[in-house]
């Protein structure tokens, strides 16, 4: 009898968690910018992005004009990347080498403006609205 009363407790606990679960599976309805990596090169740093596309329509090209903020807070780079075609419902992986910046450097990285978000039927803004970013580093990111 003991037993019962302790259990219904916590049933009551976990089945009120349960719509939050179910909430955040539900798909993005915008583009999805996750920071996977930072790696030095010999170069600079390569930037490693995973972009999935939750948006109804392909986008035909997409670039991000990216901010690059150092430890002090203060801007260390600003700079444009081309992420090309971004098929809708597909995941794509996007590197990038940046000449001249020390990864160690990079503390917070911030997607400033997309310049360029083009697709049919693609409404104006479309890839910076509902955008949902992620950082799978140390470096934070900002939509």
């Amino acid at each position: 009898m003991n037993f019962r009363r302790a259990i219904l407790p916590v049933a009551a606990i976990v089945m009120s968690a349960v719509p939050a679960w179910t909430q955040d599976a539900a798909p993005e309805k915008g583009l999805q910018v996750e920071l996977n990596g930072l790696v030095p090169s010999q170069k600079g740093c390569v930037f490693t992005f995973v972009v999935g596309n939750g948006l109804p329509q392909a986008v035909a090209k997409a670039s991000f004009e990216f901010v690059l903020f150092n430890g002090a807070g203060t801007v260390e780079r600003m700079v444009v990347l081309d992420f090309r075609e971004l098929p809708q419902g597909k995941t794509k992986v996007r590197q990038f080498d940046l000449p001249g910046t020390k990864c160690d450097s990079v503390k917070r990285v911030l997607i400033n403006d997309a310049p360029v978000c083009d697709g049919e039927g693609l409404a104006a803004g479309a890839c910076m609205s509902g955008i949902v970013t992620r950082s799978g580093t140390n470096v934070g990111l900002e939509g």
